[in-house]
Order: C-alpha cells, then sequence, then structure tokens
C-alpha cells in the first residue's frame, strides 16, 4: 500500500518516497471529487450526516496525506522531493478552489443553516456551518461566473509564489559558509559554539571552523565574537538572503511584489477594498484601522522605554566597548556585554543550567501538575533519527494526544520553531481519533558527549511551540472543523502559547529543570534572581521592533500600493521613523526573508502576537493570583480555552476563563512597561 494512503494510525515516515506522492495526490482528488460531484447532484435536504460528514471525512484523508508531504519538505527537504512537492501544490490547490467556489455545495450549506433542524444541531456543530458559510463567500463561491476562473488562477499563483518564497529563503541559508581558520578571529565565540563550527567544517573536509546563517551558528557570533568584521560579515550575509545581492534565481524582491498585487486583485474580486479587510474577516480584530491604533497606542507606550534602552546601550557601547558608532551587528554583542556588567551574568553562563535531559522533564511536569497528565516517550516511525514520539495520557492511563518533537537545526531543515497537526481529534467510526502534532526547533544538537544545552530563550521558545501543542492535544472538542486550533481565529491562536512562556520565570518551575550540565547542581537562586532582574533588560526595544513589524505588514495589506513606485522596503524605512530607534543599514533586505508574513500565513495578521500577548498576560495574571502551578486554574485553563477548541470565539473562551475582557495592562506590567 502506498504509506501515504494508509490512515489507520501514525505516518509511516520511513516508508515515504517521493514517488508515492503524485499517485497519492492524484488517487485522492480524483476520490474526493467523485464525491464532490455526488453530493452537489443530490436532491434530498442536506443534512449534518448525509452531507457535511462525508465531506469532511474525505478531505481529512486529503489534508492527512498532504500535510504529510508538506512536513517533510519542510523538515527533510531534497531536491526530489521538493519537485513533486512543488509538482502537486498546484493540483491542491486547485482542488480547494474549485471547493470554496461550488455552488451547489454552498447552497447547501445555506440549506443547512436555515433549516429548522440546524437549532438542534450542537454549539460546534452549528459554528462549523456558520464558518464553512463565510469560507465560501471569500473563497469565491458568489462571484460572477466570468470572474470565478481569474480567482481560482490567482490563488494557485499566490501558492506557487508562497512556496517559492520559502525555497528561496531557504536555499541562500543553507548556501553560506564561512570558514575561519585562525583561531584568534573567534575570541569570545563560546566553546560548544566553537565545537559544532570545528565539527561543521570536519564534516565538510575543511581545516578550521565552519559557521552558517543557521540560528545556533549565527547567533552566538553575533552575542559573543569579539571580532568586529566577523560579526559584521556574518550579519551582511544574515540580512541580504533572498535578495539581489545573492544569486538571481533566489532573489525574493519580485516576488514580494507578485504576492502583494495578487492579493489585492483576489481582495478585490471578492468586494473589498483592501486584502487587510479579507484577512480580519476571520480574525478578532474588526477592521485594519482598529489594528492599526491598537499598535499605533502600544507604540506610544512603548517608545519611551525603547528610547531608553538605547540610550543606556549607546553610551554604554561609546564608554565601555570603544564603539564611537553602534552599528546594528554591535547590538547583540554589546547589549550581552551591558547585561554582564549590569547583572553580573552572560547567556552562556545561564545556558550551561538548562541541559536538554533536565529541560524536558521540568516542561513536562508543568504540564502534568496544572492538568494532571502524564507524558511519556513512545515508539513511532520518524523522519529523522534525531525525532522523539510522545504520547499525553490521562489519570486513567488513556491516551489523550500525542507529540512528535524535533528539536535540532540540520541542513535542509525550514527555520524557525513551529507546531503543525498531523492528526486531529474527532469522532471517527464510533472511537475518538486521538490527536498528534508536529512540534519543530532549530536548536543546538549535542556536542561531543553531552546533552544538547538551551539558552533561556529557547526554554522560552521551547514552551512556547509546547503551548501551540496543547491547544491542539487536548481539545475536547469532536468535530472537525472547530476541534483542536481548527476554526480558532488567527489572531487568538498565539494565546496559549505565549501564555506557556511566563512559566519559565517561575522560580517553582524553573528549579525542577535547570541543573548544571557537568556538575548537576541546580540553578543557584541568586542566579535566577539576576535573570528575573534582567528579564525586561531592553523589552522596550525589543517591543518596537515587534511593532514596526506589524505595522509593516498591515501597511503593506491595507493601503500600499506596489504598483505606486513605492517598494515594500521603502514603506519599512517609513514606518522605521516613526516607531523604531535603531535602523539597520541601506543593504537590509528584511522584507525579503519576512516568510511569516508571505509564506506562512500571517499576511495581515503578524499583529496576532502582540494581540495575543494582551490576552495570554491577562489569562496568566490568574495564576499570579492563584498560585502558577494551580491546578484548579489549570483545569479551568484548560476547560475554557485548550478544550473549546473553535467552537466558540475567542473571546468568548477568554471571558469564559477570565470572567471579564482582556486589559492591556497585564502586558505592560509583563514587560516592565507601566512606569513612564
Amino acid at each position: 500500500m502506498n504509506p501515504l494512503l494508509d490512515f489507520s494510525g501514525l505516518p509511516r515516515f520511513p516508508e515515504i518516497k517521493p514517488e508515492h506522492v503524485t499517485p497519492a495526490v492524484d488517487s485522492l482528488l480524483a476520490e474526493n471529487r467523485a464525491l464532490v460531484d455526488r453530493l452537489a447532484a443530490e436532491t434530498s435536504a442536506p443534512g449534518w450526516n448525509s452531507f457535511i460528514q462525508p465531506l469532511e471525512d474525505a478531505n481529512e484523508c486529503l489534508s492527512r496525506a498532504w500535510g504529510q508531504v508538506s512536513h517533510l519538505n519542510a523538515v527533510v527537504n531534497s531536491p526530489e522531493l521538493r519537485e513533486v512537492y512543488n509538482e502537486n501544490l498546484p493540483k491542491i490547490t486547485a482542488y480547494y478552489a474549485d471547493l470554496s467556489q461550488n455552488l451547489a455545495l454552498f447552497g447547501k450549506f445555506k440549506a443547512l443553516r436555515s433549516a429548522p433542524e440546524f437549532e438542534a444541531l450542537s454549539a460546534p456543530r452549528k459554528k462549523i456551518i456558520d464558518n464553512e458559510v463565510r469560507d465560501f463567500r471569500l473563497g469565491g463561491a458568489e462571484l460572477a461566473e466570468d470572474k470565478k476562473p481569474r480567482f481560482k488562477a490567482i490563488q494557485e499563483e499566490l501558492s506557487a509564489l508562497s512556496a517559492r518564497f520559502e525555497e528561496n529563503l531557504l536555499d541562500a541559508t543553507n548556501d553560506f559558509g564561512l570558514f575561519v581558520e585562525n583561531e584568534s578571529e573567534l575570541a569570545g565565540i563560546p566553546e560548544d559554539a566553537l565545537q559544532a563550527a570545528r565539527e561543521a567544517a570536519q564534516k565538510d573536509g575543511k581545516p578550521g571552523w565552519k559557521f552558517t546563517l543557521h540560528a545556533p551558528s549565527y547567533m552566538p557570533v553575533m552575542q559573543y565574537a569579539e571580532n568586529r568584521s566577523l560579526r559584521e560579515q556574518i550579519y551582511r550575509a544574515y540580512v541580504t538572503r533572498a535578495s539581489e545581492f545573492g544569486k538571481a534565481d533566489w532573489d525574493n524582491t519580485g516576488l514580494v511584489a507578485d504576492i502583494l498585487r495578487l492579493r489585492r486583485e483576489a481582495a478585490q474580486l471578492l468586494g473589498f477594498d483592501h486584502y487587510a479587510d479579507v484577512s480580519l474577516s476571520t480574525k478578532m480584530a474588526q477592521s485594519p484601522q482598529q489594528v492599526l491604533d491598537f499598535l499605533d497606542d502600544l507604540a506610544k507606550r512603548a517608545k519611551p522605554y525603547a528610547e531608553k534602552d538605547f540610550r543606556e546601550l549607546t553610551e554604554f557601547a561609546r564608554d565601555e566597548l570603544s564603539l564611537a558608532d553602534l552599528a546594528a551587528w554591535d547590538v547583540s554583542y554589546a547589549a550581552e556585554k551591558l547585561r554582564l556588567k549590569r547583572y553580573a551574568f552572560s547567556d552562556n553562563e545561564v545556558k550551561q543550567y538548562f541541559p536538554e535531559t533536565v529541560v524536558l522533564p521540568g516542561m513536562f511536569k508543568v504540564v502534568e501538575t496544572l492538568y494532571g497528565l502524564s507524558i511519556e516517550p513512545t515508539p513511532a516511525p520518524v523522519w529523522h533519527g534525531d525525532v522523539r514520539f510522545y504520547t499525553l495520557s490521562d489519570s486513567k492511563g488513556e491516551p489523550v494526544g500525542q507529540f512528535y518533537l524535533d528539536l535540532y537545526a540540520r541542513d535542509h531543515k525550514r527555520g524557525g520553531a513551529w507546531m503543525d497537526d498531523a492528526i486531529t481529534r474527532r469522532i471517527r467510526d464510533g472511537a475518538v481519533q486521538v490527536p498528534v502534532a508536529y512540534l519543530n526547533c532549530n536548536f543546538s544538537a549535542p556536542v561531543g558527549r553531552k546533552p544538547a544545552l538551551f539558552t533561556h530563550d529557547e526554554v522560552i521558545t521551547l514552551f512556547h511551540e509546547f503551548g501551540h501543542g496543547l491547544h491542539h492535544l487536548l481539545t475536547r472538542i469532536e468535530d472537525l472543523g472547530v476541534s483542536g486550533i481548527s476554526g480558532v481565529e488567527w489572531d487568538a491562536v498565539e494565546l496559549p502559547s505565549q501564555f506557556m512562556e511566563n512559566f519559565c520565570w517561575e522560580w517553582e518551575v524553573v528549579r525542577h529543570m535547570a541543573k548544571h550540565v557537568d556538575t548537576g547542581e541546580v540553578l543557584p537562586r541568586a542566579l535566577f534572581d539576576k535573570m528575573i532582574d534582567a528579564k525586561n533588560f531592553q523589552s522596550g526595544m525589543q517591543t518596537v521592533r515587534q511593532i514596526e513589524f506589524s505595522l509593516f505588514d498591515m501597511h503593506l495589506h491595507y493601503d500600499f500600493d506596489p504598483d505606486s513606485g513605492t517598494t515594500a522596503l521603502q514603506l519599512l524605512d517609513e514606518i522605521r521613523r516613526r516607531v523604531a530607534v535603531m535602523f539597520p543599514p541601506d543593504y537590509n533586505r528584511f522584507p525579503n526573508n519576512f516568510s511569516h508574513i508571505f509564506a506562512g500565513g500571517y499576511g495581515a495578521g503578524y499583529y496576532s502576537y502582540k494581540w495575543a500577548e494582551v490576552l495570554s498576560a491577562d489569562a496568566y495574571s490568574l495564576f499570579e493570583e492563584s498560585g502558577v502551578l494551580s491546578p484548579e486554574a489549570g483545569h479551568r485553563f484548560w476547560s475554557e480555552i485548550l478544550g473549546v477548541g473553535g467552537s466558540r470565539s475567542a473571546l468568548e473562551s477568554f471571558t469564559a476563563f477570565r470572567g471579564r475582557e482582556p486589559s492591556i495592562d497585564a502586558l505592560l506590567r509583563h514587560n516592565g512597561m507601566s512606569g513612564i
């Protein structure tokens, strides 16, 4: 059997080959199109079991098969896999575009929505039908027949351009390698980073040390290397990826403009003025102007703190480091030196207390305590030898969910950290289908005989992604369309992930997951207290940077015209003049590697991180009041937030949990911005 067509259990990753993809996709598409034709032709009144259920079943199979292909393309990318992925992507896009424009199906959903039996359906099923009616409209079902082919063509082209954007960034990242043979040029870089660089050079059969643009290699250079020219060299390579400064085939400049034009055209075909209006029609925020007002208000509150941060950093760099002109490639280095002077600890010192072998059990203990669950490693077929698999079980030993954990950076793996769903909870054939998630990071792999060591920021990232995973795994909804993260407004989907980050700053949690890699000594309380003191170190600068990206994204998709003669880069510069305190060099090409909005689903939605941070900080304040590891508060969070998935609006879920609507005050307090 083609492993991509086996839905009886977990994906059979070791057996999946590029040659399986096209036959599986073609087979599933043929089956699904035949089913759609049959359902569309059905003359009897549509019902849940006769109409929605079979359509849901068929689309789930296609989604699971294609999801495995997409996942492998992201984590073990190869020329053969990429070719077959790009060959089949247009077919997948065309199918969903045809589905969303099918007037017969749309009519049946509307008929079911207005039928008397609608009121007898459960709240999750009502929400699914409401979402479907909305999504048909957004998918072009109500377009005039002569406009549908163009709308469909736009969807297919956008899908291809987004995939190309991500591939260009991956190729440009993988292509760079800086070899250093003189050890004196590497002063300041931590030993574990040097050892990894030495092993990378040896792997290529070359002497010395090899540095790349993958985060575990790039970040230690930027943060610790005393060699300023080395920092500048690797910084320049990083910020010019997929631009006109590299290989022409990998330049994303044209793709940025093309994606923006096509999104605008699609929005206007649907009757919207801007793509931002389309994006927000499925989110909590009511309008682009509401988002811009939110961001502008946050910028006004944060900028005084950012200016103070930057002034302190500039003065320190000038007086202590002899850096009269603080450049972009100096910021991380100077910040680390200032932190060391002010708080008497460095990231590298703290890192020795966060070996993976202690961090993971510590994180699991938080979840086990809050929700009364257990987490155990479980055998499963995986796509790489470093990947592990775990099962979440309840107090009776029954599995609640399962997840893959792929922690380390490597060639041919997409950068960043993310969670994705592999299998979604639902009732199928009379039984509960156990949900499964992918958790992916890009941390440094173990070096020598020691376990992998994580910076505290990486620990926070791990908790963040696990929060997304729990949102998917702990759902109690049993209808596919609103189970787990499905149907959750995009600007609320970061709530559970950012909520989890808070536990990384609690002594009651950290003392169980921080032991020195060599001595086994628990992280000293005095050092932890310094970390707390430094928690909001430069938080003003970090906040305005996120606001800058969010404003750039929203304006790009709201009031920016890619045909006006103004470029996306010029728009970004104009926004920086309003909100930023640190300005990068002219050659910085940030838009060319902003994959979140051009390839990752965050178009006109990047503000979601700050929007959801308001929700998460306010939600966590209940745990601050009740006890950070309070099972009572944990079960309430599970019941009202994690468990309900997309079965009701995020605002309803938050209000049910907190007893009121969200307030920005907790966010400002958590970020140390409530004094000026």
